[in-house]
């Protein structure tokens, strides 16, 4: 099984569960998640980017606090639910009467590449920054001890949600907060403007320290050639760690003036490759913040991926991710 876990005595476990204003922030949209299973049938849970990461972190012993929007509905109050079961703080989940959640639809193929529809456009994470309470939420993120979201994040919020939510990440980095991003591009959710995509892009890697792409995406969006190439552009902008996913090639990490590829230790055939990214961020951000040097980081990173990719979902059972 997968050797992950912190142990009772570590002194990233002791530091983060008794200092909950140093915490980790994550934040983004958690949505109803609807899965066709190997008889054809479809098995509800839930899912979102940031949220999955949120679980991993949460299940390696990290003290998390997801920042969301939900309805008053049984499946927002099912997902707190979960978030709680999870470990996962959920002060910072804003309840807003009359609305739903969004769903998303997930179609795998014979080797686990996936697809996804969305039904989200009147889900209230979309306004997470412009609901009456969305300064609780500034205020967390100020005191975090990092703060992590993704490009989908970024995609669902208005220019003026954009704008509250920028301008406290450059007040939280005054502060002294990390701030972690994963590129996560995602066409559909731009409405293929890349102009404007590109546009906010910029704004929020300007307020980033820990860069965590996938090269995929970044070749998408940017054009690059390589995970070189995406490290060369995200160092010019000045960010000091980076580390770019590449499926089940090696991982590119480059920080303190080094530059790794860091090998996946062992190939899996996956079964579903859903929250294959999510969990790596999880896996590094966890061995990171518990004195880890980048590349163990990585390998960290690697090996919870690769035992998610081989269950059907974005977050496997509890019982699949026991850890020696």
């Amino acid at each position: 099984m997968l050797r992950f876990a912190f142990p009772a005595s570590s002194p990233f476990r002791r530091k983060t569960m008794n200092d909950p204003k140093k915490r980790i922030v994550s934040i983004g949209e958690v949505m109803i998640e609807m899965t066709r299973g190997p008889d054809g049938r479809f098995g509800l849970a839930c899912g979102g980017d940031t949220f999955n990461t949120a679980v991993y972190l949460a299940r390696n012993g990290v003290e998390v606090a997801y920042a969301t929007a939900l309805g008053d509905d049984q499946y927002s109050n099912g997902i707190v639910s979960l978030a709680t079961a999870e470990g996962i703080g959920t002060d910072l989940i804003l309840s807003v009467p009359g609305r739903v959640p969004g769903l998303y639809l997930i179609e795998t193929n014979a080797a686990g590449e996936r697809t996804f529809n969305y039904w989200r456009d009147s889900a209230p994470a979309r306004e997470l920054f412009e609901l009456p309470d969305w300064s609780r939420v500034a205020e967390s993120i100020m005191t975090a001890r990092v703060v992590y979201f993704s490009g989908i994040t970024l995609s669902i919020y208005s220019n003026n949600g954009l704008g509250r939510f920028l301008a406290v990440l450059e007040m939280a980095r005054q502060k002294g907060v990390k701030v972690a991003f994963d590129g996560n591009y995602r066409p559909r959710a731009w409405k293929g403007d890349i102009a404007r995509t590109r546009t906010v892009f910029m704004e929020a890697l300007k307020r980033v320290d820990i860069a965590l792409p996938t090269f995929d995406d970044e070749a998408l969006l940017w054009g690059d050639a390589s995970p070189q190439a995406t490290v060369e552009r995200l160092q010019t902008i000045g960010i000091g760690e980076i580390a770019v996913k590449n499926g089940p090639n090696p991982a590119l990490v480059a920080a303190g003036g080094h530059q790794d590829y860091i090998a996946v230790p062992d190939v899996v055939m996956p079964v579903d490759t859903t929250a294959a990214g999510d969990s790596f961020n999880a896996g590094y951000m966890s061995a990171r913040l518990s004195g880890q040097n980048p590349a163990d980081a990585a390998i960290y990173g690697h090996q919870l991926a690769a035992e998610v990719i081989q269950h059907r979902g974005a977050i496997m059972p509890r019982k699949a991710a026991a850890v020696h």
